[in-house]
């Protein structure tokens, strides 16, 4: 089954900061702390996905399953590795450049922790997917190296096919199934933009990065856009799944 396109594709003709390697890029201070600042947080994501698969593949309910969900889980260690070795690269300390999004990515899973199996994958498939296509978006005003890395640790690493596959068959099984999946994927939806803005608003960096300052930024309409085009690409999951968005 396919799965829907990614919320926003690299432009055709990149201008700007969009156009540069990062050694040229690098030479606008608030550009440099702005990438270390989105590395991190993507850095300290991929190290909870990885957590949050391992702490998963316990629920699983075949040999199966949990092999698969820890295949998963490795993809994204090795992710979190790619950008802390790029962060360590670009002479900046990985821990010090994940610790600010700590609280607000922490947050997030303890209020969105799921009680069992199926809630887990849509939070995998829904959830984790929300908040890569606001990283792919930001990922088109970046430079070229930096875009590159982005979009690489941003690929799906399994979840798509099977969270697809497993949940279509136990709304198959039990049709009451979907009504509870849903209410929970509606909520993951309203936590995901709220936390994917406050990582955005904590950081001055990164939010002069997008609205404008530097990197051929977004402005306020251009916000409105991306946010739709991010709510439309999760109700194409939701469809994906057999869910009512």
């Amino acid at each position: 089954m396919e799965t829907p396109d990614t919320a926003a594709d690299t432009p055709a003709e990149p201008t700007g900061i969009a156009a540069l390697d990062w050694k040229a890029a690098a030479d606008e201070p608030h550009y440099r702390a702005a990438v270390v600042d989105l590395l991190g947080a993507l850095a300290y994501g991929e190290l909870a996905a990885f957590e949050r698969l391992a702490e998963d593949a316990k629920l699983a309910p075949t040999l199966g399953d949990k092999a698969e969900l820890a295949k998963m889980a490795s993809a994204e260690f090795h992710h979190f590795e790619q950008l802390r070795d790029r962060l360590t690269a670009i002479g900046a300390d990985a821990t010090e450049a994940m610790e600010p999004f700590v609280a607000a990515l922490d947050g997030f899973h303890r209020q969105t922790a799921p009680s069992d199996w199926l809630e887990g994958l849509v939070k995998a498939y829904v959830g984790d997917s929300i908040a890569s296509d606001f990283y792919r978006e930001v990922a088109a005003r970046l430079d070229v190296d930096t875009r590159r890395l982005v979009l690489g640790v941003l690929d799906d690493t399994g979840h798509a096919s099977f969270a697809v596959e497993k949940v279509r068959a136990a709304i198959e099984a039990d049709p009451r199934v979907g009504g509870r999946l849903a209410l929970w994927a509606r909520r993951l939806m309203g936590e995901a933009l709220s936390q994917s803005q406050r990582v955005v608003a904590d950081r001055d960096a990164l939010s002069t990065m997008l609205v404008g300052g530097v990197a051929d930024g977004f402005d306020l309409a251009e916000v409105g856009r991306m946010f739709s085009r991010i709510t439309e690409a999760h109700t194409k999951r939701m469809a994906a799944l057999g869910l009512a968005a």
